[in-house]
């Protein structure tokens, strides 16, 4: 679903690109570059809307896991970071096969 709402900004933003660069053409000196790097930001916008919307598809589900994640139903988000280490079970003694503390001989 977010695919096809990020297809009308992406659609608009590829037109005037293509208005800008045509228009740009047209002219002379430097407005013709300036169009022509404006063109080419404008084609760049396009793409990285294109590309946003696949990787929040990716990372949230769609648009209805974000919808039920905003109103506190389901799970939480997953987590870039990893899990902490374990640590010893709870009522774990000394670690297995140290040694005991030995006392001193008396001299």
């Amino acid at each position: 679903m977010i695919f096809f709402l990020a297809l009308i900004p992406a659609t608009m933003l590829t037109m005037v690109g293509y208005a800008v660069i045509y228009l740009a053409n047209r002219s002379e000196g430097g407005l013709k570059t300036f169009g022509k790097y404006l063109g080419f930001w404008a084609f760049t916008l396009a793409a990285l809307v294109l590309l946003g919307s696949f990787l929040c598809a990716a990372r949230c589900g769609g648009m209805h896991h974000m919808h039920m994640m905003m109103h506190g139903h389901g799970d939480e988000m997953p987590s870039w970071q990893p899990p902490p280490p374990p640590g010893p079970p709870p009522g774990a003694g000394p670690q297995a096969g140290a040694t005991p503390a030995v006392p001193a001989a008396p001299k």
